[in-house]
């Protein structure tokens, strides 16, 4: 099988922050790819702006690297490179201070082209980006502005950003990306409900046993350090990442996938949310934080060796038993992990279906498992449906639990494009259905920030687990205290 590409219209993409980490390892290689595929149509431009002193030539030579070391070097050619490159202009500004805005609006010119501004810096300085934004009026009614997260770190903080923006840019022109849910397999979450007869009608409280949902890395601080230290775990992946997962796998059929169908179902889902406070925050949440041991082939430091203070209480795991109050989902638990410097880099939602109410196969056939839908988000995207079936074979009936495996990369012929690919040209075309809404943020910070204050009224310290493991083992009690186990395959 294969996939079609859509040329965008033309439009101009300003990147502030474009020198940055992110802007080199995501942004551009994406960028790039989008050009090879043929998805720009003339006169594109994307305006690259930061503080450093950098000319057009410069920046350039700074993208052709950053392409030839995170793209892979089968999918770089020269000419789509050099054609891609003749787009790329460079104007230093400073987001604070003003300095260069009055340039970048010359640069820019009086283009009627979809104008989107990408602001791939700290979240501290995207009000200040905004107002010279303003004040300079770069903002024209066909204007995007794209933001990255975290957006605040607590619900007053969050609607301090919102409010913020919005005073320059309508809800229907801002876009806060998280690239979770550019990911081909969470968007094929959506295909696997809503496009097929076959699991809706068991998709509920009467048939599935609970769900887990795993975000694990295997890598450590990064550079991070000074945003993770005051983030930690649960604010950096959960507010965001995980709970967007939970809100896709949970929610109601949209009456369409217009943009705001999808965001109301998923908003009833955050809102449906059971409450975790101190008195049931021990029972229902693990925090905890990595030591030196092994990871990738190699021995790693321990979090608070990667710090310059040498000491910290911030999680760098989190576990949480989640539950949703509605008809729908009443009394399933939601498992939700996620960590750093865990056994492996792996992502994935796993539905385990309640088991078969009695067996009519003896002991000798073997223990009959109940079904499991796996969907794996990365590495190796692809669903996996785990059932019972005989071995082959004469000897009477022995029982195997066997996957049917659908791989991405092994059912489509194509490329499977980087969730920034997708999520940059769904902002050109002002598709804003994989992007959270602003009551998204806040009715997701609203929950999380009650866990957050519990940990600190309770005093629940982080557990300590060892680098390459898959966490403290309380995380390991969490769910087998309820009869369950973390999925085999993780």
């Amino acid at each position: 099988m294969t996939s079609q590409t859509i040329p965008v219209e033309p439009f101009d993409l300003v990147v502030f922050g474009a020198t940055g980490d992110l802007s080199e390892r995501k942004l551009l290689p994406a960028l790039y790819q989008r050009e090879r595929a043929g998805q720009f149509s003339e006169p594109t431009r994307i305006i690259g702006s930061s503080r450093s002193e950098l000319s057009d030539d410069q920046f350039r030579a700074f993208a052709r690297e950053a392409i030839g070391t995170h793209v892979a070097k089968e999918d770089i050619e020269e000419d789509d490179l050099a054609r891609f490159l003749e787009r790329l202009f460079y104007v230093p500004a400073d987001g604070s201070s003003g300095k260069g805005f009055d340039t970048l609006k010359k640069k820019i010119g009086d283009s009627s082209h979809v104008r989107a501004f990408y602001l791939a810096v700290a979240p501290g300085i995207f009000g200040s980006i905004v107002d010279k934004i303003d004040r300079h009026g770069l903002a024209t009614p066909a204007s995007r502005i794209i933001v990255e997260k975290p957006i605040g770190r607590s619900l007053e903080t969050a609607r301090e950003v919102n409010e913020t923006i919005g005073r320059v840019f309508d809800e229907t022109r801002v876009f806060r990306i998280d690239h979770y849910l550019g990911k081909e397999t969470v968007q094929n979450l959506m295909a696997l409900r809503f496009a097929n007869a076959l699991y809706e009608p068991l998709w509920n409280s009467a048939h599935v046993d609970h769900v887990q949902i795993t975000v694990a890395e295997s890598v450590g601080l990064e550079g991070r350090a000074d945003y993770y230290d005051k983030a930690g775990a649960l604010r950096d992946m959960v507010q965001n990442h995980i709970l967007q997962l939970l809100c896709l796998m949970a929610m109601e059929a949209p009456a369409s996938l217009d943009a705001d169908a999808v965001r109301d179902e998923k908003l009833k889902v955050l809102r449906a949310l059971k409450p975790i406070d101190p008195l049931n925050a021990e029972k229902l949440t693990v925090r905890g934080q990595y030591r030196s041991g092994a990871s990738e082939g190699g021995a790693v430091k321990g979090y608070t060796d990667e710090l310059a203070s040498g000491a910290s209480d911030t999680e760098t795991f989190v576990a949480v038993k989640a539950e949703i109050e509605n008809w729908r989902w009443a009394g399933v638990p939601f498992y939700l992990r996620t960590g750093k410097r865990l056994a492996a880099r792996v992502s994935e939602i796993v539905i385990e279906f309640k088991p078969i109410p009695h067996s009519i196969f003896g002991e000798q056939a073997g223990r009959v498992f109940a079904n499991q839908l796996v969907i794996r988000l990365q590495p190796d995207e692809g669903v996996k449906q785990w059932l019972m079936i005989k071995d082959p074979g004469p000897g009477g009936m022995r029982l195997r639990h066997v996957p049917l495996d659908m791989s991405f990369a092994q059912a489509f012929d194509v490329r499977n494009p980087d969730a920034y690919e997708r999520l940059i040209m769904d902002v050109i075309r002002g598709n804003q259905t994989l992007f959270m809404r602003r009551d998204e943020v806040e009715a997701a910070w609203r929950w999380i920030d009650p866990i957050v204050a519990a940990w600190e009224e309770r005093s629940q310290n982080v557990q300590g687990y060892t680098a390459g493991t898959w966490g403290p083992s309380a995380a390991i009690a969490l769910i087998e205290r309820d009869g369950r186990t973390w999925h085999e395959s993780v």
